[in-house]
């Protein structure tokens, strides 16, 4: 059984072993070089950067946990405008993680719900977030929540670089 709660400080060193064991479970294929993805964790994923996003109020956690096991999280940066969208009040899903073995006991789903929820009690009129263009699995995912394309990005991390897709989503 998931349950889902809200992150709180004590949780980071989770967030951010989860984070790095996600990541890698994710994106390990594209890396030609283990320490840029050495280095990206460090930058991305230390406990006390989580720890620190954790407690800024623009930004909300939830953890998912099997039998008390931490098994994902969820991430919302509130007031995250994007060139994408011609609005201020926008907010950002910034993360879905999900151990690999936990994906379809439907975490995502359970995390999903969560954080729209806090989205559609807001005062925030879009929810925005980027995915990977070539990961079907997100795509569809998010297509199943209703959100759409709005555009396309690059990113960087170290040599490599990455396509991304814009998706949105608009307060009913």
């Amino acid at each position: 059984m998931i349950q889902i709660r809200a992150a709180i400080p004590e949780d980071a060193q989770h967030i951010a072993l989860l984070g790095r064991i996600t990541f890698t479970e994710t994106f390990s294929e594209y890396f030609r070089d283990q320490q840029d993805l050495f280095d990206y964790f460090e930058r991305t994923f230390s406990v006390a950067k989580i720890r620190n996003s954790i407690q800024n109020p623009n930004n909300k956690f939830w953890m998912a946990f099997w039998n008390d096991l931490p098994i994902g999280y969820a991430k919302l940066k509130i007031n995250s405008p994007t060139e994408f969208i011609d609005s201020k009040a926008v907010s950002q899903l910034q993360k879905i993680y999900v151990l690999k073995e936990f994906l379809d006991k439907k975490a995502g789903k359970a995390l999903m719900d969560e954080l729209m929820a806090s989205f559609e009690n807001s005062d925030q009129q879009y929810i925005w977030l980027s995915v990977l263009n070539s990961n079907e699995r997100a795509l569809q995912f998010y297509e199943k929540n209703g959100f759409s394309k709005i555009g396309e990005h690059h990113f960087s991390i170290g040599k490599e670089d990455f396509d991304f897709f814009a998706l949105s989503k608009q307060k009913i």
